[in-house]
């Protein structure tokens, strides 16, 4: 299942705030994610933030190649 720039980003904001209270247990969908650690958790956030970016930023429209033999 692939998740939208919003979703992941409503992930997020529901892990910042779950790391902010100190609560390393969070629900998602139903299942129980626990991190060790806050910097599992940091590592969590870091990823999800670079998805959003991947998601969110645009695609080339087109792209052109220019060969030659070198004479």
């Amino acid at each position: 299942m692939a998740l939208g720039a919003e979703e992941m980003g409503e992930l997020r904001d529901e892990l910042i705030r779950a790391r902010a209270r100190g609560v390393r247990v969070t629900m998602y969908e139903g299942k129980r994610l626990e991190y060790a650690n806050d910097a599992e958790m940091a590592a969590a956030i870091a990823d999800l933030e670079a998805r959003i970016r991947r998601a969110s930023a645009p695609r080339p429209g087109a792209v052109r190649f220019s060969s030659s033999k070198g004479l």
